[in-house]
């Protein structure tokens, strides 16, 4: 009887080969399949924002509140694996196992990196200007409140500010770069997860488990934050550019670099494919 998924070995594997095979794609190709990658990530930030505060609106116990986000967030991902876009946290990992298995160069891997990172900006910006906040979706209350909310915590670099009346704390760098390497060691667990399976659903549950887990944790994916915070910005968020860059996007982005490349990419090519 044939399995219906990998082993590890074997994904380990996979995961360098489809890293060797990003190589390929034209500048135009990067381009197209990074903004679609930053419009799912989006499209499930909007989602999981509006179902949290519609539940935290409706009296429900902030742990309820946050599990709620994480349950309904992973659409996102879902959308960029089966699909097929170019999302920057997961060519973390993808590109270093090609880089490390001689299937990539350095130049190949800080093209795809850069390409995918700034396309990606551009397709969660799209939502969140077009779709978020031109729709008229999230600029009521409880939506836009809790949008308020979660941008400010997130770009305010250590700083208080006032949510529904009481002091918030924001994140500060150093928190940002944790949480961001616990999110992409997540983020890319998943991916993994999902290219073991050979068929749609286990690639789903496969997502869906650590992506819900990271979401509620807290921690921060730098494509999640470029439709958070300047969503956050178009509702009248007093964060600048500055802030959202330096504060959140810089540290965040190194840390989810740090995860997916040290502990999923680096760990699995060294125990199953280095020899």
């Amino acid at each position: 009887m044939s399995s219906s998924f990998k082993s590890p070995g074997d994904t380990a594997k996979a995961v360098a080969s489809i890293g060797g095979s990003k190589n390929n794609l034209s500048i135009a190709s990067l381009a197209i399949l990074g903004f679609l990658a930053g419009a799912y990530i989006a499209f499930g930030g909007m989602l999981a924002e509006i179902c949290n505060a519609g539940m935290a609106a409706a009296g429900f116990p902030p742990g309820i509140c946050k599990f709620v986000f994480g349950a309904v967030f992973p659409v996102g991902l879902i959308m960029v694996v089966i699909c097929g876009s170019e999302l920057f946290t997961g060519n973390v990992m993808y590109m270093t196992a090609g880089v490390l298995d001689g299937k990539s160069s350095i130049g190949d891997l800080c093209k795809n990196w850069a390409g995918s990172w700034v396309f990606n900006f551009v397709g969660a910006l799209f939502v969140a200007f077009v779709l978020a906040y031109l729709s008229g979706l999230m600029t009521a209350d409880p939506f836009m409140g809790n949008a308020l909310t979660v941008a400010n915590t997130k770009a305010l670099g250590g700083a208080s500010f006032l949510s529904a009346g009481k002091a918030v704390k924001s994140i500060t760098w150093v928190q940002a770069l944790i949480r961001g390497i616990g999110c992409n060691w997540l983020v890319c667990l998943a991916v993994y997860m999902a290219v073991a399976s050979d068929d749609i659903i286990g690639k789903i549950v496969g997502i869906w488990v650590p992506i819900m887990a990271f979401v509620t944790l807290g921690f921060e994916h730098s494509v999640a934050n470029m439709f958070f915070i300047p969503l956050g910005m178009f509702l009248g968020a007093k964060i600048s550019v500055v802030q959202l860059l330096w504060n959140n996007l810089i540290p965040v982005t190194i840390g989810n670099i740090i995860g997916g490349a040290l502990f999923v990419a680096c760990a699995y090519w060294y125990v199953y494919v280095k020899e």
